[in-house]
């Protein structure tokens, strides 16, 4: 096949990619009283809703620190802008936040927020402290549920009910700040627990990428939330052609869920490698433009007794990722009601690890974190349903 033609075929994938995202788009930014929510527009977006009331793009640099740097959610607290155009801007806009709808704390204090978006639909976040230093993780969504059906997840066991917008993604992130109190201090003393981003909560990041991209976009913007890049990962299943385009454009941390490293385990475990099938996916992580010595790929690999976890499998890993700046995650399958899988054997997983290791191959084995509240890797589900009305509606209505 010739090169242009594999352009075409992958052109035209990534339109259906990005139609499903359409067909799956999360409801309208505005409220019902008509308020727009800030929250979740880019800077120019920004400044075009400011310029519709008279007002001047300079504006637009001062609400942006407010609402990502300072993290205000009320005008009125806004100090550099004047009493009447604070009260102009509360009768247009609001700034948002998914509330939450219940929070657990697991005796590991790993804590899990359900978070409960405008329309009612629900999704889960994980914020996961590091042991050993002051800082952590938290694990964003990027859909409510998933499209993906992963035999060994939880969250592959919910349909998908719809993908999540810009709001709502980086809306996650604010919010765990709100419940850690991270935002500047009038002292300048701001602590940094939240300190990294893991794109690996419910849904599949690169089957919303759009949303994706604005929400870390937003993240990333020096004069707000300021998180760099190096410190956000996004966690794919293997969308082959959008993990270039992730690459190029974002620049984040690439998260490989492989799994297995036969195509006919990894079409039962994985159901997207019938469509991309393994040499496929690898490839595209060869030519992921973000990967360096420095910056390493990530593989992510569920040790499950008796499926995926003998010497012959670590081998074939190890000749698979050959030459590719990564590490390999290994994962203790974390158990789910009415799930079949059985974790591997502690003696499987250190040879398992010590194979990889003895290959040059960093193999941390995954401490699991928030089981006792299934917050761990693969235990997330809510309970949001997508109505057959619902649906409909949503296949004839434009993307916010």
């Amino acid at each position: 096949m010739s090169g242009s033609l594999t352009a075409e075929l992958t052109e035209v994938e990534r339109d259906r990619i990005l139609a499903k995202s359409v067909l799956f788009a999360p409801p309208p930014a505005r409220l019902a009283d008509g308020r727009r929510d800030l929250v979740g527009l880019s800077r120019a977006e920004l400044a075009a809703e400011l310029a519709e009331i008279g007002e001047k793009p300079f504006r637009a640099k001062q609400l942006w620190h407010w609402i990502y740097h300072q993290g205000v959610t009320d005008f009125s607290r806004m100090s550099s802008i004047a009493r009447p155009l604070q009260e102009k801007l509360a009768e247009r806009f609001v700034i948002g936040r998914p509330e939450a709808a219940t929070v657990q704390t697991s005796e590991d204090a790993t804590r899990k927020f359900l978070f409960r978006f405008r329309d009612g639909q629900e999704a889960e976040t994980v914020y996961i402290p590091d042991r050993e230093e002051d800082r952590g993780a938290v694990c964003i969504s990027s859909q409510v549920g998933c499209t993906l059906s992963c035999r060994f997840c939880h969250t592959g066991t919910q349909a998908l009910v719809r993908n999540l917008g810009a709001a709502e993604i980086v809306g996650q992130f604010m919010a765990a700040r709100d419940a850690y109190g991270e935002w500047p201090s009038p002292k300048g003393e701001t602590p940094r627990l939240l300190s990294t981003i893991v794109l690996m909560g419910m849904g599949e990041p690169l089957y919303n990428y759009e949303n994706v991209a604005k929400a870390m976009t937003i993240v990333m913007d020096n004069e707000g939330i300021a998180l760099s890049r190096r410190r956000i990962t996004l966690s794919t299943s293997g969308v082959v052609p959008m993990v270039e385009r992730c690459g190029s454009e974002l620049g984040v941390n690439l998260a490989v869920s492989l799994h297995a490293v036969r195509d006919e385990l990894r079409d039962e475990l994985v159901p997207l490698n019938r469509k991309y099938p393994i040499a496929e996916l690898i490839a595209a992580c060869r030519r992921y433009p973000a990967a360096s010595n420095a910056r390493r790929i990530t593989f992510e690999y569920i040790m499950l007794r008796g499926v995926n976890d003998t010497p012959a499998d670590a081998r074939e890993l190890v000749r698979l990722i050959a030459g590719i700046p990564a590490k390999v995650n290994l994962i203790p399958f974390n158990p789910w009601p009415g799930s079949r899988f059985e974790v591997s054997t502690k003696a499987a997983i250190d040879r398992f690890a010590g194979i990889v290791m003895d290959a040059g191959f960093s193999s941390p084995v995954r401490s699991p974190r928030g089981q006792d509240i299934l917050a761990a890797c693969g235990q997330l589900r809510t309970a949001s349903r997508r109505s057959r009305d619902e649906g409909e509606s949503r296949r004839s209505r434009p993307a916010a």
